[in-house]
């Protein structure tokens, strides 16, 4: 009697587990794939095979010394969470190895998941028109909550640039294909999400700590 009731059982839980898997399978993974182009300092040990040469320029916008023998490119999206967590991080490293140090900031907006992304980027090359790029910057990530033209118009004023001149380039776009150049410039380097980094052309992505930033910082100064 016993092996009479096991074996309808045993029947049924291996089709309720056949449907299961077959319902996961199907389900679509979009939502992750998303999550996964935002990169925290827990998986964040990605790299590329070699170094890459990234070209600077004097229209790219570079904070600390221009001319450093170590330099950061950060591809990164005023809406990542991650990308704002590495934003201080990348200031205190400046602050610690001024001579050494120059950081290069170049767009990568994840349109898929955030809104403002590009809008934000746009706004941005608007304030680096006339010579206030890092100040804008900052405060877009210290209001990453609020990003918007009302925050834009905000921002603008407090770091005093001309409104109507701030206001036309916003309107017009005029940036729209340098924010555009920028993001495919990070996918041809092999950046898939941000912020992605490259310290003299070696890719280390992610929201690294400061303790990993600085321990690259100093194995190229000791080399």
């Amino acid at each position: 009697m016993k092996n009479s009731y096991l074996i309808p059982g045993a029947i049924i839980l291996a089709g309720i587990i056949i449907a299961g898997t077959f319902l996961y399978a199907k389900t679509p993974q979009s939502a992750n794939i998303s999550k996964s182009l935002e990169t925290d300092q827990n998986n964040s040990s990605e790299k590329l095979d070699g170094k890459i040469d990234i070209a600077v320029t004097d229209k790219d916008h570079i904070r600390g010394n221009p001319n450093a023998s170590i330099t950061i490119v950060e591809f990164s999206d005023f809406e990542c969470p991650f990308c704002a967590r590495f934003h201080p991080t990348v200031e205190e490293i400046l602050n610690n190895y001024p001579d050494d140090v120059r950081w290069v900031y170049k767009h990568f907006p994840l349109d898929s998941i955030h809104r403002e992304a590009r809008p934000s980027a746009e706004a941005s090359e608007c304030a680096g028109e006339q010579g206030k790029f890092w100040e804008f910057a900052d405060g877009l990530f210290e209001n990453q909550t609020r990003l918007g033209k009302d925050l834009y118009g905000e921002l603008a004023q407090e770091i005093g640039l001309n409104m109507d001149q701030f206001g036309e380039c916003i309107s017009s776009r005029k940036y729209k294909d340098k924010v555009e150049s920028d993001l495919q410039e990070g996918i041809k380097l092999g950046v898939t999400g941000t912020p992605g980094n490259f310290i003299n052309g070696e890719p280390v992505f992610g929201a690294v700590p400061y303790a990993q930033l600085e321990e690259v910082i100093k194995k190229i100064l000791n080399k």
